[in-house]
């Protein structure tokens, strides 16, 4: 079976990630001006252009926006976020939606550093 289309290239890809940031910044910029329902739209672009090009969304951005609605995460406007036994817990105001994340490295760097200093 022949494939159609033409192959990612390296360019292809590097525009991809820039299309992605560029959205996530619009989307920063719609939600601070009221315009939620853009802010959403801008983060669903974002997540299909990933998809298409096969390239994944960075950590840092990946954590600013809730996976089950889309909705740009920001504490204490549109999220709530706890600390709780090495983990850092993420709740969307918006849907209930809960994100779970380690900072285990995070304890450890500080751990090290404080060891270091004394």
């Amino acid at each position: 079976m022949v494939r159609r289309g033409r192959r990612r290239t390296k360019e292809d890809i590097q525009i991809a990630e820039e299309r992605i940031r560029h959205l996530f910044e619009t989307a920063t910029g719609f939600f601070n001006s009221g315009w939620l329902d853009h802010s959403r739209r801008c983060i669903q672009l974002a997540r299909k252009i990933g998809m298409r090009y096969n390239v994944r969304i960075p950590r840092d951005l990946k954590r600013l926006y809730c996976r089950q609605c889309h909705t740009l995460l920001l504490p204490g406007r549109t999220a709530r976020v706890r600390v709780k036994k090495a983990r850092v817990i993420i709740t969307c105001q918006n849907c209930g939606n809960v994100a779970r994340y380690p900072y285990i490295r995070e304890k450890l760097a500080r751990k090290l550093e404080h060891a270091r200093g004394t």
